[in-house]
């Protein structure tokens, strides 16, 4: 992406004449059609770029500066049977998460969003940054292959729902189109 297009970006706060931020929830906005707005906003910002790991690092920083409480939100990627961290946002994280260990390691092996209400009540949890109360991660699958993971961190019990869910599994599967297969 150009600077002229990542500069228009910063500036543009506001679509349609609503803030994209999602902290406008429950305010004027729904959090679903925050979160249209805010892979409207990913798109854009995106462009033509096809890097993978240039726009996972784009994504993780959006994603971790418009998403309300948020304490963490990265990616850890596929490199053999190990999930290895990747672009983040947010304190140090552990660098290597083992098949199946912790909310990432589970998602990552069922192929399936995992959202945890309280990560102190999941077996097994791994804790990375010990502020963190609730979990979401998003397996990133392409062409059936699973290539790695969306992870976001609350320090706020049950922050997750079935709207972040939904929005954050589109940022994924927008992530996943707009880039090639190179990480």
């Amino acid at each position: 992406m150009d600077y002229a297009r990542f500069s228009y970006f910063l500036r543009r706060r506001f679509e349609n004449d609503h803030e994209f931020n999602l902290n406008t929830i429950g305010g004027n906005l729904s959090k679903e059609i925050s979160y249209q707005t805010l892979a409207k906003s990913i798109r854009a910002l995106l462009g033509d770029e096809r890097d993978f790991l240039a726009n996972a690092a784009n994504v993780a920083a959006v994603l971790y500066q418009e998403l309300p409480e948020v304490n963490w939100a990265g990616f850890y990627l596929l490199k053999g049977q190990d999930l290895v961290l990747g672009p983040f946002q947010g304190m140090p994280a552990c660098t290597r998460i083992g098949p199946g260990r912790g909310v990432c390691g589970a998602a990552a092996q069922k192929q399936e969003t995992l959202v945890v209400e309280n990560v102190k009540e999941f077996p097994g949890h791994i804790a990375c940054d010990s502020v963190s109360k609730s979990e979401i991660v998003i397996p990133m699958v392409r062409s059936g292959r699973l290539i790695g993971i969306l992870d976001l961190d609350s320090p706020i019990v049950a922050r997750f729902d079935d709207d972040d869910r939904a929005g954050l599994e589109e940022v994924v599967r927008l992530l996943l189109e707009t880039s090639d297969d190179d990480n």
